[in-house]
């Protein structure tokens, strides 16, 4: 499965190539764009997941399928995920199999907590049972802390909560994480049983090729409709970031746990956030009139809601421990996101027999492009 990168590799990511890399929810959106990038890496991708979850998918428009191992599996069938482990032996995973929608948590409760909460205590307790010396990457969500509209940044030692199903589900699965750490796999005896565990926390992630029940492809699909953008709540905040910001924080994480020569690897085996800017920190409003500009029309309208659930009308994240500890900062800011969006669904409008080509040199351009310059009082009044 391994081939020649069409992407140009840094240093960081080196250690990738011919690893064994499992990915648990490698059809979603962020994914599939996390296989695309490995497989350019050189890395060997197995996947494990349901099947795609929207029609369109980025993982069929990208045709991922022919070239990894790809498996159709549940995170909650704990015995078929016990055979696929013991059947890839990974290197490495990176867990982003997840229920992600706030609103189906409030429709399904149970289902969100199986998925998110279960779920990630399948995978845990597989590794656990199969004996496998393995690192993970254990993706969350930055509503996994108790959300109080803070101005500033939460760092990874706040306190967690979550007030509806969906954050209480990542905030558990947080917990859990910690737990199993602590019993099983404790940092500081590494050496017997070889399984290295971080978790990391993202802000809300656009990018081209989410087709889901989220505001920006909502925005695209009235937009390719000629219609009304309608908008719930115009004025909520959320820390927007493009998908590959992440996911870059995700592989040098990893890189971390893969590295032998990782000093104090212990330190790595922690919750880390990967988190835009406060620049990049607008309200609705400002990303709809954005994506509307770049885009070259459309309009938008205010419709509240009939039957409102709860959603935290502001949310920011200190970045402080990645960028000490990872070296890692996004690259780029609040317009170069919007833009990059908003180019990819127009690429895939126009010409997308093209777009896997254009995906690929996004991942390269932001490969290439340099951090955004480290100014404290843009990341959090704390400090770390």
């Amino acid at each position: 499965m391994a081939k020649m990168s069409r992407v140009k590799k840094k240093e960081e990511y080196e250690i990738y190539k011919s690893k064994k890399v499992l990915i648990t929810g490698h059809t979603g959106f962020k994914g599939s764009w996390l296989t695309l990038w490995l497989r350019e890496l050189g890395a060997d991708v197995y996947g494990y997941a349901l099947h795609p979850p929207t029609n369109p998918s980025l993982f069929e428009i990208l045709d991922l399928e022919k070239d990894i191992d790809h498996e159709i599996g549940d995170i909650r069938d704990i015995d078929r995920l016990k055979k696929s482990l013991h059947r890839i032996n990974p290197d490495i995973i990176f867990h982003l199999a997840a229920q992600s929608q706030v609103g189906k948590s409030y429709e399904d409760p149970l289902e969100t907590v199986h998925v998110n909460t279960v779920g990630t205590m399948n995978l845990l307790e597989a590794v656990r049972q199969t004996g496998l010396a393995v690192s993970m990457v254990l993706i969350t969500s930055d509503k996994c802390y108790e959300n109080n509209e803070w101005h500033f940044g939460y760092r990874e030692t706040d306190t967690l909560g979550g007030y509806d199903p969906y954050s209480a589900s990542k905030a558990a699965a947080e917990i859990l994480i910690s737990s199993l750490r602590k019993s099983f796999f404790n940092p500081d005896t590494i050496k017997d049983h070889g399984v290295r565990i971080a978790s990391a926390r993202a802000g809300n992630v656009i990018g081209g090729g989410d087709w889901g029940n989220n505001l920006v492809p909502d925005c695209i699909r009235d937009l390719q409709n000629n219609s009304f953008i309608t908008i719930r709540n115009p004025y909520s905040t959320r820390p927007w970031q493009h998908v590959l910001e992440p996911l870059s924080g995700y592989l040098r994480l990893g890189a971390k746990l893969l590295d032998s020569s990782t000093e104090n690897i212990q330190s790595y085996c922690e919750a880390f956030n990967f988190g835009p800017l406060v620049t990049n920190n607008k309200n609705v409003k400002e990303l709809v009139e954005a994506i509307i500009e770049k885009w070259g029309k459309g309009s938008w309208k205010w419709i509240p809601p009939s039957d409102a659930k709860y959603e935290s009308t502001l949310l920011n994240l200190s970045i402080d421990k990645a960028y000490h500890k990872l070296g890692w900062l996004p690259k780029w800011n609040f317009t170069e996101t919007i833009a990059r969006t908003v180019e990819w669904y127009q690429k895939a409008t126009d010409d997308p027999s093209a777009i896997q080509e254009f995906t690929l040199k996004q991942i390269s351009e932001h490969q290439a492009n340099h951090p955004l310059p480290f100014q404290k009082e843009l990341i959090t009044e704390t400090t770390f």
